[in-house]
C-alpha cells in the first residue's frame, strides 16, 4: 500500500524495535543507551534490522523459508526506497530514518545481500571471506549510524570498519556452539580449520570441545585483535560526535578477554554468564567509564 504511516503506527514501530534490541542482542542494547537522544531512534532501527536479518536463518524450519524471507527484504528495501508503505514495524521503522536521515540504500542492501550469500554457502574457505562478510554485516551498521548523524568523518569510517569487523568474527566464534548443536555450518575458515588438525564435513562440526577448534579460534580471534587495535589507534583522528557510535568496541574487547579467559574454548559455560561472560554490572560499568572518558 502507499502513503504514509500515522504517526501512532511509526511510534509502535520504533518501541518494536527497541524491544527487539533489548531482547537478542542485549550488549549492544546498552551500548545505544550512551547515544545522544536523536541518535537512538535510527541506532535502534538499523540494530533491530540487522537483528532480522541474522536470525533468519535460525527461527525457520526449512532454509528455503528462510532464503525467501531474505530475499523479501532485499525487495522491501526497494519499496522503502521507492516511498511505498509496507505493513510490518520494521520496515515502517526503517522507512521513517531512512525519509528523516538520509541514509545510504547501497549499505542496507549490502547487509541483507551478505546474509543470502552466507545461506547460500556450505563453509568459508579463507580468513578474509570473514572479514568481508563481517564488514558487510557489522560495520554497514555503523557506517549508517554514522550517517544517521551526520558525521561525516573518513577516519571514523576507518574505525567502524575495523571495529564492525572485529566484532563480527568474535559473535561468529561466539555462536559456533549453537549452531553446531543444530548442525549447522560453523563460521570457521576452512584453510584455518585444516591448518589446526580440525576437520569440518561441509562446514559442520561435532557440537563438542577440542584442542583443535580452540586454537582454530585463537587464530580468528588474533584477527579480531588487530583489528581492535588498529580501531583505538585511529582515536586521535576521530571526531568527539563520532565516539559513541563506536562504543561496540568496547563489547568487542570484553568478550575478546572473555574468549581469553577460557583459554579459546567456546563451549566452556563461561561464556554464556551474565553479558559476553562477564557480570552485567561490569559491563555496563566499563561502558560508562569508556563513554566518560571519550573512548571506544
Amino acid at each position: 500500500m502507499n502513503g504514509a504511516p500515522a504517526s501512532s503506527n511509526i511510534r509502535a514501530a520504533f518501541s518494536y524495535c527497541v524491544q527487539q534490541v533489548r531482547s537478542y542482542d542485549y550488549h549492544h542494547y546498552l551500548c545505544l543507551l550512551n547515544l545522544p537522544p536523536p541518535l537512538r531512534k535510527p541506532a535502534f532501527a538499523l540494530r533491530a534490522f540487522n537483528i532480522e536479518t541474522s536470525r533468519t536463518m535460525d527461527v525457520v524450519s526449512d532454509p528455503k523459508l528462510g532464503l525467501m524471507r531474505l530475499l523479501w527484504w532485499q525487495e522491501a528495501i526497494d519499496k522503502i526506497y521507492a516511498h511505498k508503505t509496507i505493513d510490518h514495524p520494521m520496515a515502517i521503522a526503517l522507512s521513517s530514518i531512512v525519509s528523516h536521515n538520509k541514509l545510504s540504500k547501497a549499505w542496507l542492501k549490502r547487509s541483507v545481500e551478505a546474509r543470502i550469500s552466507d545461506a547460500n554457502q556450505e563453509g568459508i574457505s579463507k580468513i578474509e571471506e570473514l572479514e568481508r562478510y563481517s564488514e558487510d554485516t557489522v560495520s554497514t551498521l555503523l557506517y549508517l549510524t554514522l550517517q544517521a548523524g551526520g558525521i561525516k568523518s573518513s577516519v571514523a569510517d576507518h574505525a567502524a570498519s575495523h571495529i564492525g569487523k572485529a566484532n563480527g568474527l568474535l559473535l561468529l566464534l561466539k555462536s559456533i556452539p549453537y549452531h553446531a548443536s543444530r548442525g549447522g555450518v560453523v563460521h570457521v575458515p576452512l584453510e584455518v580449520a585444516s591448518k589446526h588438525g580440525l576437520l569440518l564435513q561441509r562446514g559442520r562440526l561435532k557440537p563438542e570441545p577440542r584442542e583443535e577448534l580452540s586454537n582454530a579460534v585463537l587464530e580468528v580471534a588474533s584477527v579480531a585483535s588487530a583489528h581492535l587495535n588498529k580501531a583505538q589507534e585511529l582515536i586521535c583522528g576521530v571526531p568527539k560526535e563520532a565516539v559513541p557510535v563506536l562504543l561496540p568496541g568496547v563489547a568487542a574487547q570484553v568478550l575478546l578477554d572473555s574468549l581469553e579467559r577460557v583459554r579459546f574454548n567456546v563451549f566452556d559455560p563461561r561464556l554464556n554468564h551474565g553479558i559476553l561472560g562477564v557480570s552485567p554490572f561490569w559491563f555496563q560499568l566499563k561502558l560508562k567509564w569508556y563513554a566518560w572518558r571519550g573512548k571506544y
